[in-house]
């Protein structure tokens, strides 16, 4: 399969910017970045939602498109794929964030429901979702 953007030449950090602008727009405040080796690996920010302030952090997993590029293209350099793998990573969270955004909008969703996985428990500095992931999954019904 291949993936919208893979072949995209935005900056990330122009694709990191316009998601600030997304998220200033949407009423989001405190917006910080978390860097690791020079690269941005995550965004994070607070939103109300029914009148509280709700932490959340998009990542960016660039080792992960990294991996899939390296793949794609073995005999590519490192460095280079390095650098596709991130603009790659943040120029798709920025459509995604766009259309979750757009969908909250119109009323299609909720901000929690769009954003639950990303709810940040700042004090483990973990999201709802690694937190689940972590601990099997078990806070999750699945039945049988």
């Amino acid at each position: 399969m291949n993936l919208k953007n893979y072949t995209t030449e935005v900056p990330a950090s122009r694709s990191i910017g316009y998601i600030e602008d997304l998220l200033v727009e949407f009423g989001a405040s405190n917006i910080n970045k978390s860097y690791e080796n020079g690269s941005c690996t995550g965004i994070s920010f607070i939103i109300k939602v029914d009148g509280h302030n709700v932490p959340f952090r998009l990542p960016a997993k660039v080792r992960n498109v990294f991996t899939w590029l390296k793949k794609k293209k073995p005999t590519g350099q490192d460095k280079n794929l390095l650098a596709q793998a991130e603009r790659i990573a943040w120029k798709q969270q920025h459509e995604l964030l766009h259309l979750q955004l757009g969908m909250i909008s119109m009323d299609q969703m909720e901000k929690m429901e769009v954003f639950l996985a990303y709810v940040l428990n700042v004090p483990e500095n973990k999201t709802y979702y690694e937190t689940l992931k972590d601990n099997k999954f078990k806070a999750l019904s699945m039945g049988g």
